[in-house]
């Protein structure tokens, strides 16, 4: 036992000694969960917008105002013509105008029908589609506050719930996704280079050799990477809650769980790209450029899954970052219970037994 807490104790020393490894375990997971929370997100806020407003009543100043004073958008320029709509956009000063046309007022109440023009610069059509959604809410806010208590035939009303996200905020998304980003490439990346070091150095076969059982030796490599990658998981659940304002609506206790177990999983990759590689540039390179694209194109948390292809959509279910995305999502923002995320939770175990076998029996054959 003296023994194997000293190969643990090494392992500590080597991780502590090393400045780079240090800045990549904690500075990666600071500054990428504070890159996605803020700069990073699918909200659009303070767009500037253009107004062309042909009928300069108070119905349209309203409207305006309220256009104005909202989160989303900010009131660049009051145009006189469609022309300079036109170069506002191709400028790149406004991403949306807005249109009244002539006696907009007496049209609204004296018709009960008006229109107005949203005009959206579609060469980034998610943006565009986002921006007049946000418009339309807001003339639609203003429509049922002027009806007040009048009732037109066969209208309907729709009723507008948003569920466990009612502000739409983008780092209820980025943050599960984030957290299973870094906690896969720090715990496999370090892993797999930490024993394709020893490769290096030519210490391996030492080790092995040791009185220390093989599997040990294996284990006493990934424990420190256990503990770092657990206080990762900790300053990241404590940053979106304090600086991203992304409450926990579960169980922490089930959340920090399920993360242990994704740790594991992502531990037991490392040492499975450890068996197939003899360098460490070549397990950094590997650790990225398999994990790293995967989770951000099939995890779920940047691009849907089920609006891709089916042979994408099965490729998806290899990654282990997907199942605990959902794991996260399932837990801290929604708070559902073990239950609703067995499922989940069984795929990685299958997933972490897989690589720990075939990672074992690699180092079998090396050893033979």
């Amino acid at each position: 036992m003296k023994l194997f807490l000293a190969f643990i104790t090494k392992e500590f020393k080597h991780i502590l000694r090393d400045t780079r490894t240090l800045i990549i375990l904690f500075g990666m997971p600071i500054v990428q969960i504070i890159l996605f929370g803020f700069a990073l997100t699918n909200e659009v806020k303070d767009s500037r917008i253009g107004i062309l407003d042909y009928s300069k009543d108070e119905a349209s100043r309203q409207i305006i105002q309220e256009l104005d004073a909202s989160r989303y958008f900010d009131v660049e320029a009051n145009f006189s013509s469609p022309q300079q709509i036109d170069q506002a956009f191709k400028e790149g000063r406004i991403r949306l105008a807005v249109v009244f046309p002539a006696h907009f007022r007496h049209s609204l109440f004296q018709q009960n029908t008006a229109s107005i023009q949203l005009i959206a610069d579609a060469s980034d059509p998610n943006t565009a589609t986002t921006v007049v959604n946000y418009a339309s809410s807001i003339l639609k806010s203003y429509q049922d506050e002027v009806l007040g208590e009048q009732t037109l035939p066969y209208t309907i009303q729709p009723e507008i719930r948003m569920l466990y996200n009612p502000q739409l905020k983008g780092a209820y998304n980025f943050v599960p996704g984030v957290m299973a980003m870094i906690l896969l490439l720090i715990s496999a990346m370090m892993t797999s280079i930490a024993i394709v070091r020893e490769k290096e150095l030519g210490t391996m076969e030492v080790l092995l050799v040791s009185p220390v059982p093989p599997i040990l030796v294996i284990v006493t490599k990934a424990i420190p990477y256990v503990l770092l990658s657990f206080i990762n998981v900790s300053t990241i659940l404590i940053l979106s809650v304090n600086l991203l304002d992304v409450p926990i609506q579960g169980s922490l206790l089930l959340l920090l769980g399920e993360s242990m177990l994704f740790i594991f999983a992502a531990l037991a990759l490392g040492l499975f790209i450890s068996t197939i590689t003899n360098s460490q540039q070549v397990a950094m390179l590997a650790s990225l450029m398999v994990l790293l694209l995967p989770t951000l194109i099939f995890s779920g948390f940047m691009f849907p899954i089920e609006n891709m292809p089916k042979p994408m959509q099965f490729i998806s279910n290899l990654i282990p970052s997907k199942w605990y995305f959902f794991i996260v999502r399932d837990v801290m923002i929604k708070g559902l219970g073990f239950k609703s995320v067995l499922k989940e939770s069984l795929i990685l175990v299958a997933m972490t037994i897989g690589f720990v076998l075939i990672a074992l029996k690699n180092y079998k054959t090396r050893l033979e």
